[in-house]
């Protein structure tokens, strides 16, 4: 991993725990397992990073390993493109999955095989109540359950029925498998789940060679038990499922298939909650649906894919993490820290360049017409990045924010008869507005620029502004998306249920902001060709090198941004560049809640 590397290893609650079962002889662990399950249904969040780092990192910090294992249960909701996708996520976070990709799927002949056992040992029936009416007989918090009429079913009578479910004679809905538990549990999930219902469904990885599908709380411990893992890391809401995933493990025997003879242990910790976001796929779909956003990958979505096209890096994903650390509490994190984080990251490693958002025309008036002078500006002012060139000429470009006819007090950018420095270049005083006499708009600054003071300080005078510049000729067009958090209060989901609203109401509409008419400055040009060669060139010999250009800087005084890799496009024309804003240089949503 060439980027910002974790170094320091966090100690929380799930390290100990598993120091302490590899030390225990009793235990017989003699290698720490862990894996990775999610549902193909959507792509990955900023919520499964944490996860991610979590069972993958420990994995490697104790030379065990993780399993990569989907959980494709409901096939649906489920494709080939979302696996794809958390493939590459897992990848590009740093992480490689211990051998062959795994699926719940695999699992589905010995699942069948250990239901009939549980069915032959009188722990499991076939129920014919509606889902209504098993709601109903299910009870509550409070109150216990109903058993269900069907419960005392016969065994061969429940082989026979859950035999002619797994051969397509019932509608969907109309019988469902469940374990006989117990319906007066204060557990509500172990008042006799479901394990199995009917799906007419083609599955993405089996075809149509099944048509009941296992739940996710039974096949999830038993392919935990089949693939010999030793810590099942779960988030805070399975804690009241882990009497269900013990109790299913210790009816079965798995060595029936597997040498892994273990009993997993579970172990939850507090998921990840982000304010100014939300991580539900549902909602996140929603979004999608209704054109909020563009897809799973928009950059203000906070999947791992959307962030990733914003501008983000594996090192400040994996920071994170482990600056918000594991607990048992759930909380709220702020935003600033994952912003913090990618910041801390850019900074080291994003080259310097120059772009002019909003465009005004600056005249030297007393520069030479036919000069063009190539100044030699760092890439970065503190790491080894060497230099580039930028040309000086008689017309320049500067941002209408870095100009005000009228100028506040402790204004120190360009006004009328004021002096300012261009990043790396001369000291320009504006002596004549040109505006346009219908409208007042600003046309063009007239300016003159002081010879003496490239590299030096003017003499006799102060001149506190520093303003960033584009030679006109050879400034290069390009659009740029100002990014902003999605939302505008802290807990959308939270604060719609509390108000009976939508969280689409709280929606931040200046999210994304479009500026057709920027410039860049033409060394970031040369850049984004040459990396595209070197990847052309790099594909034309290997098979499997990935050809997207991640071009990352700070346009000085305005940001971090990336080279969009979707919609920056080459053709006959030149180069279509987009660059979205990643983070801005300082936190400026804590300035505006400190003003409120």
């Amino acid at each position: 991993m060439s980027e910002l590397e974790v170094n320091e290893k966090p100690t929380h609650f799930i390290r100990q725990i598993i120091e302490s079962d590899l030390e225990d002889n009793n235990k017989n662990i003699t290698q720490l397992v862990t894996r990775f399950p999610p549902e193909p249904n959507g792509f990955l969040h900023i919520g499964h990073a944490k996860s991610i780092c979590l069972n993958f990192g420990l994995a490697e910090d104790f030379q065990g390993q993780c399993n990569l294992r989907f959980d494709d249960t409901n096939p649906e909701k489920e494709s080939q493109v979302f696996i794809e996708a958390i493939k590459q996520d897992v990848r590009w976070l740093g992480f490689q999955w211990a051998g062959e990709i795994k699926y719940a799927s695999d699992y589905f002949a010995p699942l069948y095989a250990f239901a009939c056992d549980l069915i032959r040992q009188g722990k499991a029936y076939v129920c014919d109540l509606s889902p209504e009416k098993m709601r109903e007989y299910r009870g509550t918090l409070t109150e216990p359950g109903t058993d269900s009429p069907y419960r005392d079913r016969s065994i061969d009578e429940n082989l026979e029925l859950f035999e002619q479910m797994k051969a397509g004679k019932f509608a969907e809905g109309e019988r469902v498998l469940r374990a006989k538990i117990d319906m007066a549990s204060p557990n509500i999930n172990l008042r006799d789940p479901i394990l199995y219902r009917i799906r007419f469904v083609e599955h993405h990885q089996t075809g149509n060679e099944w048509c009941i599908y296992p739940m996710y709380d039974y096949t999830h411990c038993v392919s935990d038990a089949l693939e010999g893992i030793t810590h099942s890391l779960c988030t805070l809401e399975f804690e009241d499922h882990r009497p269900l995933y013990d109790w299913v493990l210790d009816q079965i025997d798995v060595s029936q298939h597997t040498q892994n003879t273990g009993h997993p242990q579970q172990i939850e910790f507090a998921r990840l909650n982000l304010n100014y976001t939300i991580t539900s796929k549902r909602q996140l779909k929603q979004l999608i649906d209704e054109q909020v956003v563009s897809d799973w990958d928009d950059p203000r979505m906070l999947t791992i894919s959307g962030m990733r096209r914003r501008g983000y890096t594996p090192a400040s994903l994996r920071q994170f993490c482990q600056d918000i650390g594991v607990s048992k509490a759930d909380s709220m994190v702020d935003m600033g820290m994952l912003e913090h984080a990618i910041r801390q990251d850019l900074d080291q490693h994003a080259p310097r360049a120059m772009c002019v958002l909003n465009p005004i025309k600056v005249v030297i008036t007393n520069y030479p017409e036919d000069k063009t002078e190539w100044l030699t500006l760092s890439k970065h002012p503190k790491a080894e990045m060497g230099h580039r060139k930028v040309p000086f000429e008689r017309e320049l470009w500067i941002d209408a924010d870095d100009f005000m006819l009228e100028p506040e007090k402790k204004y120190f950018r360009l006004a009328p008869q004021k002096e300012v420095r261009l990043r790396g270049a001369y000291v320009i005083r504006c002596d004549k507005v040109i505006q346009d006499e219908a409208t007042g708009e600003i046309l063009s600054l007239e300016c003159h620029y002081d010879p003496d003071t490239l590299g030096k300080k003017p003499e006799g005078r102060k001149v506190k502004g520093v303003i960033h510049w584009l030679a006109a000729k050879h400034a290069q067009p390009c659009q740029v998306r100002l990014y902003d958090r999605l939302f505008t209060v802290e807990n959308p989901a939270a604060q719609a249920n509390r108000l009976n609203t939508s969280f689409l109401d709280y929606v931040n509409p200046n999210s994304c902001q479009v500026l057709e008419n920027a410039l860049i400055e033409p060394s970031v040009v040369k850049e984004v060709k040459a990396a595209k060669e070197s990847k052309e060139a790099q594909a034309a010999q290997e098979q499997e090198v990935e050809l997207e250009v991640e071009l990352k800087y700070q346009f000085e005084r305005l940001g971090y941004f990336c080279l969009d890799i979707h919609d920056s496009t080459s053709d006959s024309t030149g180069e279509r560049m987009v660059f979205n804003r990643t983070v801005t240089l300082k936190d400026t949503w804590a300035k505006l809640s400190e003003s409120k």
